[in-house]
């Protein structure tokens, strides 16, 4: 037999698992154990690994089983299934104690394993612990009242296998198009994959299907939340809150929707009275705290965070929200509390991450840089690991820009846009000083400061569409050109200015009564053509900042959500370069359409360059401005505490402690 006609890993699987359905166990062992020595691959050794547990189990050799799924478990703590076939190891071993905990594990990381929740039912049973018994069936029932095929998707989506779970969820929906609960696993899906519009799309069509579905509504409501929809949130949640009154996550829901339109007040009473209700949940604090910090109230910010990591010591975002209000300090104690919760092997990647990040700042206030620079890097590799972020897929971006955007598309098209002068766009990167422009801004009685608005990107995203191999390729585009924005000099001509009049109803919301406002998303920068041509009265202000210390900045600074190429110096140090190139090309083809702020400058010389913002806004100079510090008003961004003080100037050099580990950086940023 040659080299090429070998049976792959797929089917030499297979023909293993047809081995146990014939109960040839021994020929099954004998084959797993073949096909292991014939890879290296990790993926590969732990289906083999698997399959010989299994096995094993079968021939009732439960010794020789436990010893194979502990050496898989090793290499994959969180697979869900390898607890499950532990669980049933120690009932053969008669150790019913130990595979209560087994099955346990196995669906808290994947809660639609039947198997484990049958089990779990006989072993409540036999200790009488009754409340388990009830949520245990009431799961099971749940389970075994979706179709086959949904059923096959809910595993494969807690197991992480989104493409898969997509591709058989899709085609349950062709041929059950009007399937609620299919369309809102799909839309599931898409969140997880980050492809929102076709996630509001089913979730909205679901509920039209079906109004009264509270699950379906609940992802609605958490969907327009995370997408900065505020007044489109806050109107479903009233509906779930008819429907359930006492429900805590409705009301926390509903006050984080009220925090994001501004009306904070009204928010931290509602946290309040939720945290009064039921004092022992920490994420209700931690989401107190972020209203409170917002507001501007610092100390019973610092409170609601400690009181949440106390009730859930392993609870990264409490540490990093202390760590993220950047004045808190943390003492001895935390952090070798911070440290020791590192080491927790059931330890969820996202708290293990936040963790990481908080004891960075926590050395870096200490002055312990190579410590610091550590627990950053480890942070930030586990993070950089989980997005899969490709930096090639945004310096490809920025050349289509660079492509279709030329002097000649706005001579021809840029004057169809809405003439509005309403809107300030902020550009630049995270961490580059926007947060000071937009207060020094905000202080002006003619201009409202909002929060990073959305809709630019959402639009953006809509005029992209999705290429044909975007549902195969975890949500990102294919090599092929995007449709956006080669197709802004094809579109029709009438859409610029319904597309401008949109972009200024929809944030109507979140603006009070000054004429002008601010919309300070940063990643706008890659959209200043799309601007023109919708909005071409806008004002577009680029904050700059000297290249290490922003790039640095923005590596230690761990983001909720998007700015996935801060989480690698090679990729921070090229998002970088590639805006620069593509600030050049807008001065180039919209002269004197942006302003460029150095932060450097501002820290340098306040007034000059207040005097130069509120010039090029068309705005007359005041004070307020200079003394943008005591401008009391609701900030949601990590800066929110620097500008709520007078300009310093120390935080312009804080990179050179941590020098000679930016090696990386320096050399993408062609810095000797």
């Amino acid at each position: 037999m040659n080299q090429t006609s070998l049976p792959s890993f797929e089917e030499q699987v297979k023909s293993i698992q047809q081995l146990i359905q014939k109960k040839q166990f021994n020929d099954a062992i004998k084959q797993s154990k073949q096909l292991q020595k014939q890879t290296t691959d990790k993926q590969h050794l732990i289906e083999s690994g698997y399959l010989i547990a299994v096995a094993q189990r079968y021939a009732k050799t439960f010794s020789q089983a436990l010893t194979s799924i502990n050496e898989l478990l090793k290499l994959d703590e969180k697979h869900s299934r390898a607890h499950q076939e532990k669980g049933f190891i120690q009932i053969g071993l008669g150790e019913s104690a130990l595979a209560k905990d087994s099955f346990e594990k196995a669906v808290k990381l994947n809660p639609s394993l039947v198997a484990s929740w049958q089990q779990l039912i006989h072993l409540y049973r036999d200790l009488h612990q009754q409340d388990n018994v009830l949520k245990a069936v009431n799961q099971l029932e749940k389970l075994k009242d979706l179709p086959p095929a949904l059923l096959a998707v809910t595993e494969l989506m807690h197991e992480g296998k989104l493409l898969k779970a997509e591709q058989i969820c899709r085609h349950f929906l062709q041929k059950n198009n009007r399937h609620v609960d299919g369309m809102c696993l799909l839309a599931e899906i898409g969140l997880e994959l980050k492809i929102y519009d076709d996630a509001e799309f089913l979730l909205a069509s679901a509920l039209e299907l079906a109004p009264s579905h509270i699950h379906a509504r609940s992802l609605y409501l958490n969907l327009l939340i995370r997408l900065g929809k505020y007044k489109m949130a806050e109107q479903q949640v009233e509906k779930l809150l008819l429907v359930q009154p006492d429900n805590l996550s409705f009301k926390i829901a509903k006050a984080s929707a009220l925090t994001g339109l501004g009306k904070i007040e009204q928010a931290i009473s509602l946290f309040e009275e939720v945290v009064e209700q039921n004092d022992q949940i920490a994420g209700f604090h931690l989401q107190l705290g972020h209203a409170l910090k917002t507001k501007g109230d610092i100390k019973k910010a610092v409170a609601a965070y400690q009181k949440a990591y106390k009730l859930s010591p392993s609870y990264g975002d409490a540490y990093w929200s202390l760590a993220n209000t950047k004045t808190y300090k943390f003492s001895d104690e935390e952090i070798a509390q911070m440290q020791a919760q590192q080491g927790n092997l059931d330890l969820a990647l996202t708290d293990k991450v936040q963790l990481h990040f908080a004891t960075g700042k926590a050395h870096e206030d200490r002055q312990d840089y190579n410590q610091a620079f550590q627990a950053y890097q480890q942070g930030n590799d586990l993070q950089h690991a989980h997005s899969g972020f490709d930096i090639k897929k945004m310096e490809q971006q920025v050349a289509e820009q660079i492509k279709y955007c030329t002097a000649e598309l706005f001579e021809l098209r840029g004057n169809l846009g809405l003439n509005s002068p309403d809107p300030i766009f902020i550009v630049g990167l995270p961490r580059a000083g926007s947060t000071l422009l937009e207060q020094i801004l905000a202080s002006h009685s003619q201009v409202d400061g909002t929060m990073e608005l959305h809709n630019i990107l959402g639009l953006a995203s809509r005029l992209r569409g999705r290429s044909t191999s975007q549902s195969t390729t975890q949500g990102t585009q294919s090599n092929k050109e995007a449709q956006y924005p080669k197709n802004l000099s094809e579109i029709n001509q009438d859409y610029f200015k319904r597309f401008g009049q949109q972009f200024i109803d929809e944030t109507r919301e979140y603006r009070e009564k000054a004429p002008l406002f601010i919309d300070k998303m940063p990643n706008n920068f890659l959209h200043l053509g799309l601007i023109r041509l919708i909005l071409p009265n806008a004002k577009i202000i680029d904050a700059r900042r000297s290249p290490m210390a922003c790039c640095f900045s923005g590596f230690k600074q761990l983001f909720a959500e998007g700015q996935e190429f801060s989480y690698s110096l090679e990729d921070i140090g090229r998002y970088y370069q590639a805006y620069l190139k593509l600030m050049a090309h807008w001065d180039d083809v919209l002269p004197d359409f942006v302003l460029t702020v150095n932060h450097e400058d501002v820290v340098d010389d306040l007034e000059k360059q207040v005097r130069r913002l509120l010039d090029f806004c068309g705005l007359e100079f005041e004070q307020s401005c200079i003394d943008f510090h005591k401008t009391k008003r609701n900030i949601k961004t990590p800066s929110s505490e620097q500008v709520r003080q007078p300009i310093y100037k120390n935080a312009t050099e804080q990179w050179r402690h941590f020098e000679q580990h930016l090696a990386p950086l320096k050399k993408v940023l062609n810095i000797d």
